[in-house]
């Protein structure tokens, strides 16, 4: 049962993961994202996997675990997309106001 109980909280609060980098994706800005939020996660579930490896405990839980980080990892390669697009309408902005 505490097995059960733990993979429900993982898949309710992995579930957010692909919406959010579904949101993110369609929004194609990083503003409003904080990469020390997503780390901070991400160094969580990194702890979960180790404790499973550590404890001995790898049960199908740990599959729960590392298939919240797969999804962790798509925010992050959209996080980096978004930051360049960022980037690049900066960059953009400053040669039109610079040539204006």
């Amino acid at each position: 049962m505490p097995e059960l109980m733990e993979a429900i909280m993982l898949i309710c609060f992995g579930l957010s993961w692909p919406l959010n980098a579904y949101k993110s994706f369609q929004a194609r800005t990083a503003a409003g994202t904080s990469w020390q939020f997503i780390a901070l996660i991400t160094a969580g579930y990194l702890a979960g996997i180790a404790a499973k490896l550590i404890s001995g405990n790898i049960t199908w839980v740990l599959a729960v675990y590392v298939i919240n980080l797969g999804c962790l990892t798509l925010n992050w390669m959209v996080y980096i997309r978004n930051r360049k697009l960022d980037a690049g309408k900066a960059s953009e902005c400053a040669i039109i106001q610079a040539a204006s």
